[in-house]
């Protein structure tokens, strides 16, 4: 067992607590935990991801920053790195929701949308 690692399931509200760890090539888990809570767990060992939802500037309105969101769910260490490219853009009106605001976000293949409409 080289690492054992505590992590709480947040697939649903119950918060449930399972040790995680590799034996033999094999993700192991101790604890009782759900079918997708499984899935989870296994995942966030291996390759631990996360939404990234935070604002860029608007330039040319009242609006000073538009709400954005990864589309899919991008490396855990690479969240740094993402903000720092995200906060480096400026956008201007109009623009709609779902609009690709950074394509292929740090050649992840994740886009990153704007969450809200930017009206003239």
């Amino acid at each position: 067992m080289d690492e054992l690692r505590e992590i709480i399931c947040i697939t649903c509200p119950k918060g449930c607590k399972a040790k995680v760890w590799e034996e033999e090539g094999m993700v192991k888990i101790k604890g009782e935990i759900c079918k997708k809570g499984k899935e989870y767990l296994h995942q966030e060992f291996l390759d631990p991801r996360r939404i990234l939802t935070t604002t860029v500037v608007v330039e040319n309105s009242h609006i000073k920053r538009l709400p954005v969101r990864t589309v899919e769910a991008i490396p855990k260490e690479d969240l740094h790195r993402a903000m720092d490219k995200i906060n480096r853009v400026k956008v201007n009106p109009p623009i709609k929701v779902g609009d690709i605001i950074i394509s292929n976000l740090l050649n992840t293949g994740v886009d990153v949308i704007a969450s809200d409409d930017l009206p003239v």
